[in-house]
């Protein structure tokens, strides 16, 4: 409300225009939070796990036009390189919002603001590593606290001035942006600020279900929320100067120190939604194959979707400080705020459009009609968020054009790999009828590749350097769905070949953790047994080198090379015994 009446773009505090901006608020908050995300795109989970490269996986499973998933490839890359710049700027402006009601308190505390918010944030990402349901546990109660108050602040206002409920009426809203058109654009790019969240609330999903967050939401966030924002109204009418700011003149003067207080503590909260929305994003993406492998530390012995990305969690937090101190205020990084989460927003329709039509059958009537209505009002938000891009919204685009480049460029990075692996490699039966004359040795031997033919070249150079074989050698390949999740009787699939040779693909959902030992323990159904101890894990690590001519640009081949030396070895990531492993370098052009 600050933003609307006091922001970059303000809007003058008269009656007319604070019952039109109630009124855009309110169903603001219903369209593009209860009807969009609660009540439309949460239907479209993927086995219970949301988030723009969720609803990507379960649109590519259907797709069959090859342009078209393209397309739709890019966009879901995109909205998750978007979602990057949102977690970074939700946490400092959220905190640095509500510290910055200190100066309320007292001019003198002006100073302090920054240093304290700094505190906060450090406190914040420290404890990350507890684990969403630790974090949970601790901020549950004060987040019920805080709704309530908010709730009970706003009704003792709108009590005093209940005139102010005639803004649910639609009308208010209409006629606002009818008389004032080129202002109500303007205020858009602030009234967005209401609805940030819908887009971590359904990437958040996978973390506590579908039935909590509706639950939550209608029964008791958004009344409360509601009560507030027209609270805050009915200060405006009555007392137009409190618009420095007018949540915090809702309560009686002795209550400010607490609020302050609850305030932070309830930011810290609101930012702690994106971060955990980062984690699940950033798992996603390495089992998508759009990051390299990243330690993942699973922090709960419940609920799956509890994770804890030591790596993403650190560039978040340097970012989070940098942002901080670099915009000094929560009003200007409220101009760079709302470009990232409308064009998330905008390209989650997008998507949940092609959900209506592949997955839902929808007439495309139907389809037109709600999609159309969706994204008319998504590309009013963004518009009118474009405005900002000078003042600060450069950022977010800055920040999702770079996530956007490292995502794309790893993936088409392991596909060159894949392309050049495949070339140096050799046809199984041609291999298999080389070997005859070749000494095998006790033991078990399993070899890791990537691909599901062909020979890998860490059995090559082991043969060619050691010259023996093992009695018994498995080819295993691990491979990602596009479901987050997959059943232990699809799980594993074993194709014995001559001479000893087996080859076992072991599938899993993007959302799960390979685990070779385990997988190999599995096999038993298979009649084949495995001794850990007894076994010898044969890995290719790969050396990048551009080659003279470039499949890729040097500055992305660049890059590859840098992720592919900083990736988690396999050894970690496959969770094999590190005594067991034997590394032999391959030496890849692309």
């Amino acid at each position: 409300m600050k933003e609307i009446f006091n922001g970059h773009h303000p809007i003058p505090v008269t009656p007319e225009n604070i019952y039109g901006i109630l009124s855009l608020v309110f169903w603001s908050i219903m369209v593009l939070v209860s009807i969009k995300y609660v009540a439309l795109i949460m239907r479209a989970d993927n086995r219970g796990e949301g988030g723009s490269l969720a609803l990507l996986a379960l649109i590519t499973e259907r797709a069959t036009n090859s342009g078209m998933t393209w397309a739709i490839t890019l966009l879901g890359i995109f909205a998750a390189a978007l979602f990057y710049g949102d977690s970074m700027i939700t946490p400092a402006i959220s905190v640095l919002s509500a510290v910055e009601g200190l100066e309320i308190v007292t001019p003198a505390l002006k100073p302090y603001v920054i240093p304290i918010t700094l505190i906060v944030l450090t406190g914040l990402f420290f404890i990350q590593k507890r684990g969403t349901g630790t974090v949970g546990m601790l901020f549950g109660p004060v987040m019920i606290l805080w709704f309530a108050v908010l709730g009970v602040l706003g009704v003792l206002e709108v009590a005093r001035h209940p005139s102010v409920l005639m803004a649910l009426n639609p009308m208010y809203a209409i006629n606002f942006i009818g008389d004032h058109t080129g202002l109500a654009f303007l205020a858009l790019g602030s009234v967005v600020l209401t609805v940030t969240g819908g887009e971590a609330l359904y990437t958040d999903m996978g973390h506590f279900g579908p039935f909590p967050i509706r639950l939550a939401w209608f029964g008791f966030v958004m009344p409360t929320l509601v009560l507030n924002y027209f609270g805050q109204g009915a200060v405006l009418l009555n007392e137009p100067s409190a618009i420095q700011s007018p949540f915090f003149h809702l309560g009686p003067g002795w209550a400010l120190v607490p609020l302050v207080i609850l305030a932070t503590l309830a930011t810290v909260i609101a930012s702690q939604a994106v971060i955990s929305g980062a984690f699940s994003v950033a798992r996603q993406s390495i089992q998508m194959g759009f990051l390299p492998r990243m330690l993942i530390v699973h922090t709960s012995g419940q609920a799956e979707g509890q994770i804890y990305v030591p790596f993403t969690n650190f560039t978040l937090y340097l970012a989070v400080v940098a942002l901080v101190i670099g915009f000094q205020n929560s009003s200007n990084l409220a101009a760079a705020y709302g470009i990232a989460v409308t064009g998330t927003m905008l390209i989650d329709t997008i998507l949940i459009a092609f959900v209506m039509v592949l997955l839902w059958r929808w007439h495309w009537t139907v389809v037109l009609l709600v999609a159309g209505s969706l994204l008319t009002v998504d590309l009013a938000f963004f518009s009118a968020n474009a405005l900002k891009i000078p003042e600060g919204g450069w950022f977010p685009i800055a920040m999702g054009l770079a996530s956007f480049t490292v995502l794309t460029t790893w993936r088409l990075g392991r596909r060159l790999v894949g392309e050049e692996i495949a070339k140096q490699g050799m046809p199984m039966d041609a291999f298999l009828d080389s070997i005859a004359d070749v000494h095998r040795v006790n033991g078990t031997a399993v070899f890791m590749t990537g691909s599901k033919e062909g020979v890998p070249a860490a059995l090559l150079h082991n043969l060619k350097h050691n010259q023996v074989l093992h009695e018994r050698v498995v080819l295993v390949t691990v491979q990602t769905t596009n479901s987050p999740y997959v059943l232990d009787l699809d799980r594993m699939y074993l194709h014995k070949m001559r001479k000893g040779f087996s080859r076992l693909i072991i599938r899993y959902g993007f959302m799960e953790d390979p685990d070779i030992p385990r997988a190999l323990e599995r096999c038993k159904r298979f009649g084949e047994s495995f001794d850990v101890m007894e076994t010898t894990f044969y890995l290719s690590r790969e050396t990048i080198v551009p080659a003279l001519k470039r499949n890729m640009s040097p500055l992305r081949a660049r890059l590859f090379a840098l992720m592919s030396k900083n990736a988690t070895s396999a050894t970690v990531f496959f969770k094999i015994p590190t005594d067991r492993v034997v590394e032999l370098g391959t030496q890849l052009m692309i």
